[in-house]
């Protein structure tokens, strides 16, 4: 008998077919993808990403030269789920505001409860040891320099959806803080809790980037 599937399991498949019942050509020219007959291509946080057409799987390229092609490594849940949903179910018309806000102050969430505190404690206490290096890697995944912050940047979620960092380190009277600030529109391109997979997947390659740097 093979493995027991888990929820996450059937959702990412529930995810994928409903890939596969969406015109994808429309997708194409609705978030300007480059696509052959095998894929459609896209970046997502600082990765070069492939969805197959033919059965809606995800991959990201592993390769480290532009001599070398494709290496494909298959994506994680909260990558499936985020780029998914942005293809299949943002709205016909989505564009940018040029406003930015915490996910609890974007117009249309403006009565949702906040992030608990501690969402996100294990990552401001391990960014609070080097903001330089944490800067750094936000400028590794294509982040463009922003304030206020001690670390900061504008990222692009996709080419086309960029959210805010912001980092502040602790001090004798304040603790290590992290936001992350977004397009009042955002929720016309993803779903609410979709932007938290988002976010968890924005920390991970973060950290990933840090842990990788040359002290």
């Amino acid at each position: 008998m093979g493995e027991k599937k888990t929820n996450y399991d059937k959702t990412r498949e529930d995810a994928e077919q409903r890939f596969l019942a969406y015109d994808q050509e429309k997708m194409i020219r609705k978030f300007q993808l480059e696509a052959d007959e095998a894929f459609l291509y896209l970046r997502f946080v600082g990765r070069d990403y492939r969805i197959n057409r033919k059965n809606g799987k995800i991959e990201w390229n592993r390769k480290r030269s532009e001599k070398i092609g494709f290496v494909p490594v298959a994506a994680g849940f909260e990558e499936t789920l985020s780029i998914l949903d942005v293809l299949c179910c943002s709205k016909e018309d989505c564009h940018l505001s040029g406003n930015f806000h915490t996910i609890d102050r974007m117009k249309s969430t403006r009565y949702a409860a906040a992030p608990g505190a501690g969402l996100y404690a294990s990552y401001e206490k391990s960014f609070d040891q080097d903001t330089g290096k944490l800067q750094r890697a936000l400028e590794a995944l294509g982040g463009i320099r922003e304030y206020p912050g001690d670390a900061a940047a504008r990222l692009p979620v996709f080419d086309f959806l960029p959210v805010i960092f912001q980092f502040w380190h602790s001090d004798e009277e304040f603790p290590a803080t992290l936001k992350f600030m977004w397009d009042d529109n955002t929720l016309d391109y993803l779903r609410f809790e979709t932007a938290f997979y988002v976010m968890g997947h924005i920390l991970s390659r973060i950290k990933e980037e840090m842990e990788q740097a040359v002290n």
